[in-house]
């Protein structure tokens, strides 16, 4: 996978770029706008970060205090090792209740186990009922945020695909006439649903209940409906207390999409009377971060999105430009421990600028395990060696500041003089898709010196 070829092709499209760029931005400015009603945001964000390190550190015993109030509580709870044991799973509890019609609600954990294929591979109908995951699915597409899944289509690309597997009006765009029938349409599949799939954003080991963020209703909607509930968890998705919740909920929406809060905040505890909550809890490459000091508080996540909203390069480049299942910064670290050779080019996909770092609600050091997964993917070999050899050639030049001078002062009047031709020749990585930086007349040095005398 080459995040610099599939953000080029992104990027052929310069004003939806544009667009999506300044899209994500508005939705920074309204996160930066909703933490400033919070006084003691910065408070909250050590409260949580203190929180997340002390379960991670404590893991096992609150997965197994989880486990054992969950089941006082009455819901059956399962232990996925991976991908493929959490779809197993999954589906045998979907057989041994007759299930044939199942409702989700937008679970990346589910998109990370590829659960829907697998799934319908065996002839369940699954159906997303989040409007964005439900366009994308309709699409044959993956999402390109985790919390906006379709922010990479504009509204006419939503007609088209209605037109075609909804038959709705053609060429009528129009938002509001596109949600009335997508509601239509996603009414039939909750009524006729015999299952109802959801993620979880907190589970809460000292109650053994769980507790899923939504905007649209929908997890409610499926769960209300169908007697039978399958509820999907990584382990990192505990925490400690109750009282933990306060937290985590005042930071998710303000951080996502400058909310107060989610419109809807359901808490799961016991199955209603002549219903099920089945949970399945997945490890699936988790237990493998968690022995990694330098990796580790990349389990911290909680899925707002908001380094991606912030990140120069995501927004300019698209969620499908990165390989893993989750884009931006948070999938950058999280696909590189899954498969550094085939996810670790999106470790080079940041500017180390800090931004993600800064407003990251759980105070995950992204930038430093980018740079540290960079090494990694050298040592191992599997950087191109366009690049291998000119970061060589830097690097030995900056060893020596003489050299260095000499290099920038010789660059200095060469490059006018050097034809197009040959200075973006195939050797210059760096002038790929953009234009060599214009020297300064002074160097910084040259005027620091001058400003001592």
């Amino acid at each position: 996978m080459n995040h610099a070829l599939k953000a080029k092709e992104f990027l052929n499209n310069a004003s939806f770029a544009s667009w999506q760029d300044s899209a994500l931005w508005f939705l920074r400015q309204k996160r930066d706008d909703a933490i400033k009603e919070i006084k003691e945001w910065e408070s909250l964000r050590e409260q949580a970060d203190n929180i997340k390190a002390h379960t991670l550190s404590n893991l096992d015993i609150y997965l197994e205090e989880f486990e054992k109030n969950a089941l006082n509580n009455g819901l059956k709870v399962y232990w996925a090792k991976d991908a493929l044991e959490h779809n197993q799973i999954v589906y045998k509890i979907l057989k041994e209740n007759g299930a044939k019609k199942v409702v989700k609600s937008k679970s990346m954990l589910t998109e990370e186990c590829h659960l829907n294929p697998f799934l319908e591979n065996e002839g369940i109908e699954v159906i997303d009922t989040d409007l964005g995951e439900r366009i994308i699915q309709l699409r044959g597409e993956k999402p390109s945020h985790i919390v906006l899944p379709a922010i990479h289509l504009k509204k006419e690309q939503v007609a088209q695909t209605f037109e075609k597997f909804l038959h709705t009006k053609k060429g009528n765009s129009d938002p509001a006439y596109l949600t009335k029938e997508a509601r239509v349409h996603l009414r039939e599949k909750f009524l006729n649903a015999d299952a109802s799939i959801t993620g979880v954003n907190f589970a809460v080991s000292e109650s053994g209940s769980f507790v899923v963020c939504t905007n649209e209703g929908n997890a409610d909607m499926g769960t209300s409906l169908t007697k039978l509930h399958i509820a999907c968890m990584g382990i990192e998705k505990i925490i400690p207390k109750v009282e933990h919740l306060g937290v985590f909920i005042r930071m998710l929406a303000r951080s996502a999409t400058g909310q107060s809060i989610t419109t809807y905040t359901s808490h799961y505890t016991k199955p209603a009377k002549d219903k099920q909550i089945h949970i399945v809890i997945v490890d699936n490459g988790r237990s493998k971060i968690l022995s990694q000091k330098d990796f580790i508080k990349s389990l911290q996540c909680i899925r707002c999105g908001a380094c991606m909203n912030t990140c120069p390069i995501y927004r300019r480049s698209g969620g499908h430009s990165y390989s893993y299942t989750i884009p931006g910064p948070i999938g950058s670290l999280l696909g590189s421990n899954r498969d550094l050779k085939y996810n670790g080019d999106s470790a080079f996909a940041s500017t180390l600028c800090g931004s993600c770092v800064d407003i990251c609600p759980v105070k995950i050091d992204i930038t430093h395990q980018l740079l540290s997964y960079r090494k990694d993917f050298v040592k191992q070999g599997y950087l191109i060696s366009s690049k291998k050899y000119a970061l060589k050639v830097a690097t030995f030049v900056f060893l020596y500041p003489v050299l260095t001078k000499l290099v920038f002062k010789t660059a200095k009047f060469l490059m006018p003089l050097i034809p197009r031709k040959i200075l973006y020749s195939k050797y210059n990585v760096w002038g790929r898709g953009r234009e060599m930086p214009t020297l300064a007349k002074k160097s910084f040095s040259d005027i620091y010196k001058k400003m001592k005398k």
